[in-house]
Formats: C-alpha cells, sequence, structure tokens
C-alpha cells in the first residue's frame, strides 16, 4: 500500500470511517456496527505503530534480525505474526474471513493480556446473527478490509502525532447518528468544544489523580490530561487517570484511546458507577485532586431504590428522585474529590439549577456547605437531536470564599448549520472571566 506523503488528516479519517459504515447499514444498527469500525481503526493504528517501530529497528540493526526480534519484544504492544491489518488485508478472499479477523485479534489480545484483555474482543466479526450468512459475511467484510486499505488511512505515530484518531472519529461518528437519526440518545452527545472547557476550567494541575466517573471513550479525560503542564510549559506526564464506563464497548473503546494517547497508566473499570462504584480503597471510594464527567442528562431508572442503603453513604444530602439520576453523579463526584483541595466539574442539563423538591434540598445542601463555586451557562442548541440548554457545575473543597460566580455565556456562539458551536475565542473569553 502506497503512503500518504502528508500527516494524517482528521477530517479524511472521519471521511474513511464513515464510509466503512457503509458495509453494515441495514444490517446492524449503528450503536453496533460502530464498535466494529473503531475496533478495526485500533487494529489499523496498531499495525502501523509496529510497523514503523520495526523499520525504525532495522535501519538502526540491518544485519541483526534477531536483535530487531528481541527488541519489538519489549515494545509497547506485541503483534504476533500474521495478525497486523496487512496480513489480514491479504487474505481477504479466505473462505471464513471473520474466522481469520477474530482469530488474529484473539491473538493480540492475548499477547498483550495485562493493556488489551476485554478490548478487541467485544465484537465478533464471525457473527453470523449480526453479519449475515457465509458468503454475504465475507463479502462485506472484504468490503471493510478494501475501506480501511485506504493511502490516506496512515496512523503511524510520525503522522498522526498527537491527534486523538480515535476519540474524534468516535465523536464524529455519534454526532452524525444523532444528527441524522434525530435520536433522544443525541443530547448524550457532549460536544468536543464543552469538554474542552470543562477541562480548562478545573485547572489540574502537575501530579494530579483525575478521574471521570461516566468515561465513555475518554476523550474529556484526555482532554483535561492535556491541560497539565510543567513550570517550563512544556506539557507533563506527571499525572494518574482513573474511570469507569457503564458499557463494555465503551470501556473498551476507552481503553484504546488512552493507548493511542501513549497513556499507559490508567485504570479504566467496567460496570454502574452509580450502582456498583468500581474505584474504591479498601471499604471506601478512591479520592481524586479533579473529578470530571460529562453523565447522561437526567438519567432513569439509575438505581434510587437502593440509593438509601448505600455503603459508602453517597446521599446524605438527600436522594435524587428515581427518573433523574443529575444529582446521583453529581454527589458521587463530591464524594469522590479530595478533602480540602479537589475541584469537580460536570456538565449538566439546566433543570439541576431549578427544580425542586428532592433536588432542591440537595442543592440547598451544597451551598450551605460553600462547595460550588461556579456556574457556566452555555448556549441552548450545542447537542445534536436536542435544543436542551446545558451548564457546566464547577465544585471546589478548598473553596475559601463565600462567593458563587455565574457566567451567562448563553449568547456567545457560532450558528452554524444545524446546531450552535463555541469556537476557540468563546473558551477563552469564558475561561478568562472565570
Amino acid at each position: 500500500m502506497s503512503k500518504s506523503s502528508t500527516p494524517a488528516n482528521q477530517d479524511e479519517i472521519n471521511d474513511i470511517v464513515w464510509k466503512a459504515c457503509d458495509t453494515f447499514r441495514g444490517v446492524m444498527s449503528s450503536d453496533q456496527y460502530k464498535d466494529y469500525i473503531l475496533i478495526f481503526l485500533f487494529l489499523k493504528y496498531l499495525s502501523d505503530l509496529v510497523k514503523e517501530r520495526k523499520e525504525e529497528l532495522e535501519k538502526q540493526f540491518p544485519d541483526k534480525p534477531a536483535m530487531v526480534k528481541r527488541r519489538l519484544e519489549r515494545e509497547r504492544f506485541k503483534l504476533p505474526k500474521g495478525c497486523d491489518f496487512d496480513s489480514i488485508y491479504q487474505q481477504r478472499d479466505a473462505a471464513s474471513l471473520g474466522e481469520v479477523i477474530d482469530m488474529a485479534l484473539a491473538d493480540i489480545e492475548d499477547a498483550n493480556k495485562e493493556k488489551l484483555e476485554g478490548v478487541l474482543r467485544t465484537v465478533s466479526f464471525n457473527d453470523e446473527r449480526r453479519l449475515g450468512e457465509t458468503k454475504d459475511r465475507n463479502d462485506r467484510l472484504k468490503h471493510l478490509l478494501k475501506d480501511f486499505h485506504d493511502a490516506r488511512l496512515d496512523l503511524r505515530p510520525s503522522r498522526i502525532g498527537n491527534l486523538d484518531v480515535i476519540g474524534n472519529a468516535y465523536e464524529y461518528l455519534i454526532s452524525r447518528f444523532a444528527s441524522e437519526g434525530g435520536k433522544k440518545g443525541g443530547e448524550f452527545f457532549t460536544p468536543p468544544e464543552v469538554s474542552e472547557l470543562n477541562a480548562r476550567l478545573v485547572a489540574p494541575k502537575p501530579g494530579d489523580r483525575l478521574c471521570d466517573p461516566a468515561c465513555g471513550s475518554g476523550s474529556l479525560l484526555i482532554k483535561v490530561a492535556k491541560q497539565i503542564h510543567n513550570k517550563d510549559g512544556s506539557p507533563s506526564e506527571n499525572f494518574s487517570i482513573y474511570g469507569q464506563a457503564v458499557n463494555s464497548a465503551t470501556y473498551a473503546l476507552c481503553r484504546m484511546n488512552m493507548f493511542l494517547h501513549g497513556m499507559d497508566k490508567f485504570e479504566i473499570k467496567w460496570g454502574d458507577t452509580l450502582r456498583n462504584p468500581r474505584l474504591v480503597e479498601g471499604d471506601q471510594l478512591m479520592k481524586f485532586d479533579i473529578v470530571v464527567a460529562n453523565p447522561p442528562f437526567s438519567l432513569d431508572k439509575w438505581g434510587q431504590d437502593t440509593a438509601g442503603a448505600d455503603p459508602y453513604v453517597r446521599y446524605h444530602r438527600g436522594i435524587p428522585p428515581k427518573s433523574k439520576g443529575d444529582y446521583a453523579f453529581i454527589t458521587h463526584m463530591i464524594e469522590t474529590a479530595r478533602e480540602g483541595t479537589g475541584k469537580v466539574g460536570v456538565v449538566v442539563p439546566h433543570g439541576v439549577l431549578f427544580r425542586g423538591a428532592a433536588e432542591g434540598k440537595i442543592r440547598k445542601a451544597l451551598i450551605e456547605e460553600n462547595l460550588l463555586e461556579a456556574v457556566i451557562g452555555v448556549p441552548a442548541n450545542l447537542f445534536f437531536g436536542t435544543g436542551i440548554p446545558a451548564a457546566i457545575l464547577i465544585f471546589n473543597k478548598g473553596k475559601t470564599h463565600g462567593d458563587v460566580l455565574f457566567i451567562d455565556a448563553s449568547r456567545d456562539f457560532k450558528d452554524a448549520k444545524n446546531q450552535n458551536v463555541l469556537t476557540e475565542e468563546h473558551l477563552d473569553k469564558i475561561v478568562a472571566t472565570y
């Protein structure tokens, strides 16, 4: 395959993965086929990563193949022979192509058990119920391989740099699904600029322990980590990352996203944060310096029925209503922020600011405890599939004054075709005001 002479372009990558989705349209739903696409994207990245490193080592040790092999065994990822993308592509006419792909992914996972266990086997490329009978399945997978065998899809580290390829492609796919389908799920897709704003507002510093209890693809955690700089202005690697995802496929995606960014030291758990928090130390919730999240808006059936007996006593201010889990997430985040210093940044629907009953009681308690530092109202119509306005709440466990800052940024936006957009200028203005 010929290599592109220019750096990877996110728009081109997005176009390629969107075209690849045609392989599955009408066969399965978008929430299912995105997992196939993104696993393939990671396979391509892994293959290009190892291939580039192998080429570097062969230049360095031209007459020492054994040395090259030993060095490759010590790299971040091991790629067993015949499991790379190019080898699979060469078998695109195999009688059972789905089995070939599944076996390659299984071998990669087994060779990198500590890092990739439970990541590449979340779906099967040999699943007859989803992908059809053998002939149809082989045809679809062959098309998929051809789509990814595109000269523009060059994912070698020297090409992509710090580009958030998988995270951006994931957000692009979700946004396309949400905008095309107009489904209620669109309101759960948080625009990247809102995540960027959240990350900048919490102002993390070197040495911080970062957490997102509803981490999804991990993009917000990555954005927060990218805000951390050393005194000389250079990016810092002195931080630790923690998160929890309720969906197994999204959990796998988050882990892939972390590896893509070279953030190999992280602890991402799979499970329901509200019903079964997995980030614990002994019989206590872990404590973090920075806690951020874009949790699902007004989640129904979040676990109110068992909240009164919560072993971590998270709901001592009151139990949120059964049909709206916003304050359940907020409460969890505050309880996991480090005493005396911890900061929380959470994206919420506007209803959180004024709804009464149990939510009013919790809100009053948070104000009386002097935890709320700022409320930043962002424009309506930022989210796909809904015009719902949102806000970012900043809580500070080290707050020393009694004021709450309200910033109304609802009128500062760029009017795009289908939705409003926050530009870099808008973000700078909000952060400077804060």
